[in-house]
């Protein structure tokens, strides 16, 4: 797993030593506003953060690659991650801090992991799952080509009734960039 770069900011191997920092940035109540909660405390963090180190699952069928993006400025303002499975699909997931909204930096921070997938992994489908009433990121999917899964697709991917599933061939992934 590599460092991206999508300038003005890169993308690093997510780390267990990013733990503290991206404390703060996933604290943010904002983000939790159609789903999840917020982490319990650091060290939960830094564990769970160790437990991705591995890069994949105990038996070898998925691969987890997590990036945090560093901003010019030094600062962490959030983070892209991919689940790879053997198919040639990967999911999709990101998280900013909500001061970082609506600047460009999850777009282009997807758009720079979208090609990573596509070139180094072989991902040929893109799949993402959200809370239909997501309504940003579902704005963001969209901007990136993600679209509308089939009926059978969502219904493979969704496992709560309230959720959209938005997909992407990889062919795509080369026109967005």
């Amino acid at each position: 797993m590599r460092t991206l770069a999508a300038p003005p900011f890169v993308l690093e191997p997510q780390l267990a030593a990013h733990a503290q920092e991206m404390f703060t940035v996933l604290s943010d109540p904002a983000i939790y506003e159609f789903e999840n909660a917020p982490p319990i405390d650091e060290e939960w963090l830094r564990k769970r953060f160790a437990g991705l180190e591995s890069r994949g699952s105990s038996d070898g069928t998925q691969q987890w690659l997590n990036w945090v993006i560093r901003l010019p400025v030094g600062k962490l303002a959030g983070y892209v991650q991919a689940t790879v499975f053997q198919d040639g699909s990967a999911y999709v997931a990101y998280e900013l801090h909500s001061q970082y909204w609506r600047q460009g930096i999850g777009s282009s921070a997807v758009r720079a992991v979208l090609q990573e997938l596509r070139d180094q992994y072989g991902v040929a489908t893109f799949i993402a799952v959200l809370k239909a009433r997501n309504y940003r990121s579902e704005a963001l999917l969209r901007k990136l080509g993600f679209v509308p899964a089939s009926n059978e697709q969502a219904a493979q991917h969704r496992d709560e009734p309230d959720e959209l599933v938005l997909v992407k061939p990889a062919l795509a992934a080369a026109n967005a960039a």
